[in-house]
């Protein structure tokens, strides 16, 4: 049984408000002791906890301590700030704090080192009595006053309920008294595990505990009177539970995995392996981890890998790592609580090793031969192959090459395939077989990554053939110039332009040809590349830029294919007197009255001394109204002698230059009615030629466009009021119609006639017809115009319209026919005017009569 400390009051006979002492701050002991189950202490463990009274105040003050070993939170908890050893069996510091008035107090903390585990950390009272006040330090008010914690194992196995302590108040010899407990494990969740006995006073535990799920209880104990009157204030009860080593480590994984480059140093950190206990590891050890390797696969002479017990981190112990031989090591690592002793569990380590650049690339084989044609640029010569043993595809592994020696010019290079890591010899420039037929190259490789140990390094020798080919001539020298004037005759010579054939070791024959002649002046031998001039040539042509006329020459080669080449021949034309001056520009605009002087340049085309200066007259008859002369070396000055009537006059000017090279000019000059600046000639110019062609097609344009639609506008309306005569006549149509009959007989017993038919042949108008009758089936007939001289439209009738009486003759009747039809026709032909049929003759009058209604005056 554990042992009890009685707390006894120092008065009685009076209730503790009646008496209570004045509250004073302060720490509630002189001296804290914690105790640890071990003599080292990890970082950041806490110890235990001080407790400061502020009489109700609010606490804002800290804590401090003289020993930087240790630090004290808000709340008083102490604990450490480094690892802790403890050589002494305790280490003794002081805390300070103050108080809201700025008192500063002072506690001492004991930390000891605990021998025996088993041993609980602070022994329970037998008795737990209600306090009294007194004026004492240790006295406190109320709830102020703290009782030693209550430590209570946990997994008892019982018999339950199991007494704790004995709950006891000093005024049970004044009245009876009975108690009662409230708070977590009584009336409040978990509820049921503490009850108290009424009368005694005994608190029970009534069920075994599990620290795990609660570690601490925090109990109020009361007294009452036999009426229910408070003898006592609630007294605090804290009931520790205390740590079984009942829970096993738990690793956070089951496979950890790891790397490590092979060859690496002994000490060398590979991963760090973590377990977690829930049973307690600061008052007891139940929850210290220790670590440790079970095996090692696969088994090698030495151990390769170590554990550190208490951090859990694995390093390699052992040397010699080597990928190439073990890519990978599997260990099995323990975790067992109250460190190390205590229940175990395991996990599975795997130490993967990487690859380290200790293996260099071995060329397989060292020779190699290649051949490549010439003038080819990044031709592939030969593939060289290496082995290396290091990591397939890792920088380790990845084969660099370079040329070591026989490549002084640069003429090869060497890059690496990404997939079989081969090197790839080419050409960087193209080689020529009539200059180097054979290249000897040395070749080393090495890693993308340096050794990792000193390695030597594989070389390989490469021979190159280089293959001849069939190669364009080459003029010497590419581009020539030659300067020529530019009178030169047509049929001279103008310079030899040859070409030479690389292929010393072919017999080829090389023939010329001009490749681009722009201005077609010249011509070339196709035997001897001799140029000569085909044509005039021109130093003022446009062709001719600068004074310099540049043509292609091609020499092509007998080779299969044949080759050609090219050269560019410059010709620097030197100038001769072959142009005149003449002025620009060659019209103007002047005021016929206080004209002002027109200012012209004079261009000549040629090059100095063949220029200026410049002399000027004026020719057929121009000196009469027109006065000329030079002003400095190209400026011309022409002025007006007298008043000429407004419009455009000729000027001849005559300009000569230094050698006498003369130049008949005819300049335009504009003549208007003003004075002084001709500033209206020049507006309208100035419009003019604003316009330009485009702009006068585009008005003119227009204008056509609106005339077309005016036109097709006047067609729709003609159109429009025209009526079109039915195909068939009405039925109220009686007049009567004429056909023709190819057989003799026939008359009006047969068929009425309507002589408006006649009337129609009269006009002379063919091309009416009738569209109320069915057309003849025979051709139509053939008309003649009719004559413009009346005295001719006798003849005219007799010949194309017959007589009434003709007619019936012809159609073989005795009878003459009497026109019973006229007033079938009368409504038609009334409408019509006859009257110019008498003005014919007295043949056509009787026909004017009978159409003109002269009838009907009878």
């Amino acid at each position: 049984p554990s042992l009890g400390l009685k707390f006894l009051s120092g008065q009685a006979g009076h209730r503790l408000c009646e008496q209570a002492a004045p509250c004073r701050p302060g720490f509630t002991a002189e001296t804290f002791a914690f105790t640890v189950p071990q003599d080292s202490v990890a970082a950041g463990r806490a110890l235990g906890r001080v407790r400061f009274v502020d009489c109700g105040g609010p606490r804002r003050a800290v804590f401090l301590l003289d020993d930087m070993r240790f630090k004290a939170s808000r709340d008083g908890t102490i604990s450490t700030t480094r690892p802790l050893q403890l050589r002494r069996q305790e280490v003794s510091f002081s805390v300070h704090t103050w108080d809201t008035t700025g008192k500063k107090h002072s506690a001492k903390v004991t930390v000891r080192r605990r021998w025996n585990h088993r041993q609980q950390q602070d022994v329970a009272p037998e008795v737990l009595t209600f306090p009294e006040p007194s004026h004492g330090l240790l006295r406190r008010h109320k709830r102020d006053w703290v009782i030693p914690p209550i430590n209570c194992p946990e997994n008892e196995r019982g018999p339950f309920p199991k007494k704790l302590v004995q709950i006891k108040s000093n005024k049970d010899k004044e009245t009876k008294v009975f108690y009662s407990i409230t708070g977590q494990g009584a009336d409040t969740y978990p509820v049921g595990v503490f009850t108290i006995e009424r009368e005694t006073g005994w608190l029970e535990v009534t069920k075994p505990l599990d620290r795990e799920q609660m570690d601490k209880y925090i109990l109020y104990s009361h007294a009452v009177s036999a009426n229910g009157q408070p003898v006592e204030d609630p007294m605090e009860i804290i009931i520790t539970v205390t740590d079984q080593n009942d829970n096993r480590p738990v690793f956070t994984q089951q496979v950890f995995i790891g790397y490590i480059e092979e060859n690496a140093k002994p000490g060398t950190s590979v991963m760090t392996v973590n377990a977690t206990d829930a049973d307690d590891a600061i008052n007891v050890n139940n929850g210290i981890i220790g670590y440790s390797i079970l095996s090692e696969e696969p088994k090698s002479p030495q151990q390769m890998f170590t554990i550190d017990p208490q951090k859990g981190v694995i390093s390699v112990i052992g040397t010699g790592l080597d990928r190439e031989t073990t890519p990978n090591y599997t260990l099995i690592i323990q975790a067992a609580d109250q460190e190390g002793t205590g229940l175990t569990t395991t996990a599975t380590a795997i130490v993967e090793v990487t690859d380290a650049n200790d293996n260099p690339p071995v060329f397989d084989p060292t020779m190699y031969e290649g051949t490549v044609k010439e003038n080819v640029v990044g031709a592939l010569v030969t593939r060289l192959h290496v082995t290396d043993r290091d990591q397939l595809s890792s920088q380790a592994w990845r084969a660099v090459y370079h040329i070591k020696s026989g490549d002084p010019d640069g003429d090869f290079s060497i890059t690496t395939d990404p997939k079989t890591n081969d090197g790839l010899l080419r050409t960087a420039k193209g080689l020529d077989y009539e200059s180097k037929r054979h290249y000897t190259l040395l070749v080393t490789v090495e890693n993308a990554v340096p050794f990792t140990v000193p390695l030597p390094l594989s070389t390989a020798s490469v021979l190159v053939a280089v293959g001849d080919v069939n190669e364009a001539p080459v003029f010497v020298p590419p581009v020539k110039r030659v300067e020529v004037r530019e009178d030169l005759p047509v049929g001279n010579e103008v310079t030899s332009y040859t070409a030479q054939d690389p292929d010393r070791d072919q017999s080829q024959k090389i023939r010329y040809r001009m490749g681009s002649d722009p201005a077609g002046w010249l011509a070339i031998d196709p035997e001897n590349g001799i140029v000569t001039a085909a044509q005039p040539l021109d130093r003022e042509s446009p062709h001719a830029i600068n004074s310099t006329y540049k043509a292609i020459v091609l020499a092509v080669d007998s080779g299969m294919p044949e080759l050609t080449g090219t050269g560019t021949l410059l010709l620097l034309l030197e100038d001769v007197n072959d142009n005149g001056p003449t002025p620009e520009p060659r019209s103007f605009d002047i005021c016929n009255r206080q004209p002002e002087e027109q200012r012209l340049s004079i261009v000549d085309k040629d090059l100095p001394p063949n220029t200026y200066p410049f002399k000027a007259a004026l020719q057929h008859g121009s000196g009469s109204n027109w006065t000329v002369q030079v002003k400095g070396q190209d400026v011309l000055v022409l002025q007006l002698k007298k008043e000429l009537e407004p419009g455009e006059y000729d000027v001849f000017l005559q300009l000569t230059d230094a050698l006498g090279k003369a130049q008949m000019t005819q300049v335009k000059a504009q003549v208007c009615n003003c004075e002084g600046s001709a500033q209206n000639c020049e507006r309208r110019a100035a419009i003019v030629e604003t316009l330009g062609v485009p702009a006068i097609l585009g008005i003119l344009g227009g204008i056509l466009a609106l005339l077309i639609l005016l036109l097709l506008l006047l067609l729709f309306v003609r159109r429009r009021k025209v009526v079109k005569e039915p195909l068939l006549p009405p039925e109220d149509d009686m007049r009567d119609n004429i056909y023709h009959y190819d057989e003799e007989g026939g008359g009006e017993e047969d068929q009425d006639y309507d002589l408006s038919q006649l009337h129609r042949g009269l006009d002379a108008r063919p091309e009416v017809i009738r569209n109320d009758v069915a057309p003849p089936l025979m051709a139509a007939p053939q008309y003649r115009p009719r004559p413009a001289n009346p005295d001719e439209i006798g003849n005219f009738i007799d010949e194309v319209s017959p007589s009434p009486m003709q007619l019936w003759g012809r159609a073989g009747g005795g009878e003459v026919p009497i026109c019973a039809s006229t007033t079938g026709v009368s409504h038609s032909d009334r409408d019509q005017d006859y009257d110019y049929l008498s003005e014919w003759g007295n043949r056509f009058k009787k026909l004017a009569d009978l159409y003109g209604g002269g009838e009907e005056e009878d």
